[in-house]
């Protein structure tokens, strides 16, 4: 007998376009190298403006949102707005999972239930990282609380990019092959693993395995931390194609020159916190 596909629900803000893009093709391309097949549902929460009030006024959505997935009986359950979470202060992640997975079994659900920023934080520490550099659309309040909130959790951020696009929705047209020109001007000297997109709405799937292997750094996305997550709460292999260290993708090791140019290259960059 076929196994039925995995559904997978998302509470996603209104103005994403991303999330319903980059996570069905991670999972559509793992279908092309193994035998799961996977579905997709949302459920969405206004908002149009990456701004404190209007992410406040989202997340008392996200119960209402988690009903209706628990309604489609979804086997995995995640927000998808890493900054909505982080912005509301340090561990906040596990209180709104803790709050939507009551939801789902009220209404006879018994979805695993997670986070996109609780993810992010999970995934690091599956990559062993200490120390990291992110880069992120937002304005550079909310940049800073994201760098709290992530060294809150034991890992330090030596330096991030923000890009200051308030507009969810320019984000999401952002060129995602731009993130390549980017991320050299990211101080990774001495970083452990580089986060292209600390947003689950700024695209960079397809800079994903470039960057890596462009670094020789393990990088990685809060999407594909998500797609990780998920993967490891229904119990099936970690593996994605071209999807960076946590889905699989080994980075190259870099040889001893461009080594010691990519040090000579960091060094006079500041660390200034935060760009």
């Amino acid at each position: 007998m076929t196994q039925r596909p995995f559904r997978i629900g998302q509470i996603v803000p209104s103005s994403n376009t991303t999330m319903e893009t980059e996570i069905p093709a991670m999972l559509r391309a793992r279908e092309q190298i193994l035998p799961e097949r996977f579905t997709f549902h949302s459920s969405r929460m206004r908002m149009h403006r990456v701004v404190k009030e209007e992410l406040e006024a989202m997340n008392r959505q996200g119960l209402r949102c988690a009903a209706e997935l628990a309604d489609a009986r979804v086997d995995v359950m995640s927000t998808a707005c890493l900054v909505a979470i982080m912005a509301m202060g340090p561990g906040y992640h596990r209180q709104v999972e803790e709050d939507l997975r009551q939801v789902a079994r009220e209404n006879h659900c018994e979805a695993a239930v997670m986070t996109s920023a609780g993810a992010l934080v999970a995934g690091l520490k599956t990559l062993g990282a200490r120390k990291i550099a992110l880069m992120a659309p937002y304005m550079k309040p909310l940049t800073q609380a994201v760098v709290d909130y992530i060294e809150h959790e034991g890992i330090e951020v030596l330096d991030a990019l923000s890009f200051e696009i308030p507009d969810n929705l320019a984000v999401g047209r952002r060129d995602p092959m731009q993130l390549l020109e980017d991320v050299g001007r990211l101080n990774t000297a001495n970083a452990d693993v580089v986060v292209l997109s600390a947003c689950v709405q700024m695209p960079s799937l397809p800079a994903i395995a470039l960057a890596q292997e462009r670094i020789g750094l393990p990088v990685t996305s809060t999407a594909v931390s998500t797609v990780r997550q998920m993967l490891d709460h229904l119990g099936l292999a970690p593996v994605v194609p071209n999807a960076g260290a946590l889905l699989g993708q080994t980075p190259r090791q870099p040889d001893a020159q461009s080594s010691a140019q990519a040090s000579v290259q960091a060094s006079p960059q500041p660390s200034a916190q935060f760009a």
